[in-house]
């Protein structure tokens, strides 16, 4: 059954438009406060944290009102990287844990992602159950006057956030003597990224540090990857970093310039993982992760798995298999052992672990040839075309014609008004065919 305001990761859409205003942030935290205040039979609070957005400033005193009127006490963090705040809402062992983004969207969009007391992204029963509470009637949710919530702003989150991913490494590690450049997407990781880096002792280039509310993943960020690799070779970093809107994402860019995708990072990190006999079990990618990857595992001897597109469902096969990597070529890459959603600044940390010893970045990655990839993005008026009978012979005829020779995958996207037709194979002029009957068939 499909979800009426969740996606594949939390709530998105455009400001001022159908779910995403001030209205419905109130009834998302009235449904949400009612939810989670009923687990616990003390100390009933909220952590809001948030990205760049100028629309920020509108929504969240709208959620935070409509978590007060439940009688939740909320705390405000400001901007504060998405794994922070999980981190953070497991730390304070609050009820709740909100995040206001809309991750590597423009500023036009927002969103909430949001996290239970496990610091763990809420399942598909959750969501649906809060959907209900949404649209029940309001009254009822509310508290009476003396028993209402008290906000409160807390100033260190960043600090507690940076103190967290540096007590997962030793004592002994530090980044003296090494050159990082670091694009944060003018996004939530603006603060924490250059401090954790600096306070660990490296030199660091910045970029994408100076938001104003409008320039949130504009031309910069993991979406722009040309500009993190100028600045790597401009100041002949070490390591070039780049993170999305609520640093969650990472791709990086090797001191050669080479842009690193998620999928890279994954292979690198569950092949020195199982070097060292920290890998456990295996690694969940996605239905998007390149075949190429898929088949590097099996010479490896590491077992795979595809979870449906999204971290939380790469999370959640994690925790049923008791995998302990996992992640997208997006760059979304959780590692099991330190945090239970993806975390640019944490995946950047064990990156540069690896390279305590003077390896260089060009000499860990490439682990293996990508399968070639085309990706069309579609932007539709409705995603249930892709269930219309011309959609469905398409895509029939496309995966006939490439069977043998790659895969197709055609889907709905979770967070944008759009369809995502993607090709794999070797024979390009065959993957280009494949793409192109689909996409027509959806045009």
């Amino acid at each position: 059954m499909s979800k009426k305001y969740f996606g594949t990761d939390g709530i998105r859409g455009k400001v001022n438009l159908d779910k995403i205003n001030g209205e419905m942030f109130f009834k998302f935290g009235l449904a949400a406060g009612t939810y989670f205040k009923n687990l616990k039979k003390i100390k009933q609070t909220a952590i809001i944290a948030k990205d760049t957005r100028l629309s920020g400033y509108t929504l969240e005193p709208a959620l935070v009102s409509g978590l007060a009127s439940t009688g939740m006490h909320v705390n405000t963090l400001g901007p504060l990287p998405t794994n922070g705040l999980a981190m953070l809402t497991k730390k304070m062992r609050a009820n709740m844990g909100i995040m206001i983004t809309a991750s590597h969207n423009l500023y036009s969009d927002n969103g909430l992602k949001l996290f239970g007391p496990d610091g763990l992204k809420l399942s598909d029963k959750i969501e649906r159950k809060i959907e209900k509470l949404i649209d029940s009637k309001i009254t009822k949710k509310l508290s009476k006057p003396e028993i209402l919530g008290r906000v409160k702003r807390l100033e260190d989150g960043n600090d507690k956030y940076i103190d967290i991913l540096k007590k997962n490494f030793p004592n002994t590690f530090n980044l003296k003597g090494m050159k990082i450049a670091i694009d944060c997407a003018n996004g939530a990781g603006y603060k924490s990224g250059p401090k954790l880096f600096r306070s660990l002792g490296a030199k660091v280039y910045e970029i994408g540090t100076s938001p104003n509310g409008l320039n949130i993943n504009h031309n910069c960020g993991s979406t722009f990857p040309n500009k993190i690799r100028a600045i790597t070779k401009k100041y002949k970093a070490n390591l070039g970093i780049s993170l999305d809107g609520d640093a969650d994402r990472i791709i990086i860019c090797d001191e050669k310039g080479n842009i690193i995708d998620g999928d890279q990072i994954i292979a690198m990190l569950a092949e020195r993982w199982k070097r060292k006999k920290i890998l456990k079990g295996g690694v969940i990618g996605t239905l998007m992760s390149n075949y190429g990857l898929e088949n590097f595992f099996k010479q490896q001897k590491i077992k795979f798995l595809r979870a449906d597109v999204g971290d939380r469902y790469v999370k959640e096969m994690m925790q049923k298999y008791r995998f302990n990597l996992g992640g997208e070529q997006s760059g979304h890459i959780i590692l099991g052992k330190f945090a239970t959603t993806g975390d640019g600044l944490l995946v950047a940390l064990e990156i540069l672990f690896s390279m305590r010893k003077g390896k260089k970045a060009s000499e860990l990655f490439t682990k293996f040839k990508p399968t070639p990839q085309l990706l069309e993005n579609i932007t539709v008026k409705d995603k249930s075309i892709i269930n219309s009978s011309k959609c469905k012979k398409a895509i029939k005829k496309a995966k006939r014609l490439i069977n043998g020779q790659g895969r197709m995958l055609v889907r709905k996207s979770g967070t944008e008004p759009k369809i995502r037709v993607m090709g794999e194979s070797d024979n390009k002029s065959l993957l280009i065919k494949c793409v192109n009957i689909v996409k027509k068939s959806i045009k």
